[in-house]
């Protein structure tokens, strides 16, 4: 009787499971909870009030585990930055910087720039970034770094180069684009002021695009 009474608990305890690491697709997984937890937190509550506690505790693991993947809450932070900007791009940005004249290409990319930059997430992402600059001076470099600006201006550049070769000023020229694009409606978004709608968005993706446009196809000045 007691032979079969340990038969049938071993019956329902069914196979022992092996330790060891866990696969990669778990450990993707695992790294994917944890930046849904942060991300969801940090555009909540802040980078300030945020804590690697909170963090681990939304995300369901300890802080061993959470420390086994990114060193403290600037590293994190950046992670969720850098996912935000991927998530934003689209699938195939390689083809807004090709076909067509270098208006129609300047115009695609206003257009996309503008989708991306008042986006729910880029726009929360911004009034972190605003709310908590002062107090934490390296989330700019974060963006800076991770936040994709630069490589927009690198490729911009690269543009106004092959369309105007010679010139000395297409880095400058190229960030001054983003500036123009994005500065205004991105204000109003963010409260100061009404929100642009759809038919205001590409009238001011068109005149800016001619605006900017008038000056990088003049002469240089000196």
């Amino acid at each position: 009787m007691r032979q079969d009474t340990r038969q049938v608990t071993t019956a329902k305890a069914g196979p022992v499971r092996r330790g060891g690491r866990p696969s990669r697709a778990a450990a993707e997984q695992l790294g994917e909870t944890i930046l849904d937890a942060a991300t969801e937190l940090f555009l909540t509550d802040g980078y300030g009030v945020t804590s690697i506690e909170a963090v681990a505790r939304r995300a369901r693991i300890s802080k061993r585990t959470f420390y086994s993947r990114f060193r403290d809450k600037a590293d994190l932070f950046s992670a969720v930055v850098h996912r935000v900007v991927e998530r934003l791009r689209p699938s195939d940005d390689a083809a807004l910087f090709t076909g067509g004249a270098l208006e129609d290409v300047l115009l695609r990319l206003a257009r996309a720039i503008l989708r991306a930059a008042l986006s729910p997430s880029a726009l929360a992402l911004h009034r972190v970034l605003l709310a908590e600059a002062t107090r934490f001076p390296e989330l700019a470099t974060v963006l800076t770094d991770r936040g994709g600006s630069a490589e927009a201006v690198s490729r911009i550049a690269a543009l106004l180069e092959r369309a105007r070769p010679g010139r000395s000023d297409a880095t400058f020229a190229a960030a001054q684009f983003l500036q123009m694009v994005v500065a205004l409606p991105q204000r109003r978004a963010l409260g100061l002021g009404a929100p642009m709608t759809a038919p205001e968005l590409e009238a001011w993706a068109e005149r800016t695009v001619a605006l900017f446009l008038e000056g990088w196809q003049g002469e240089a000045r000196r």
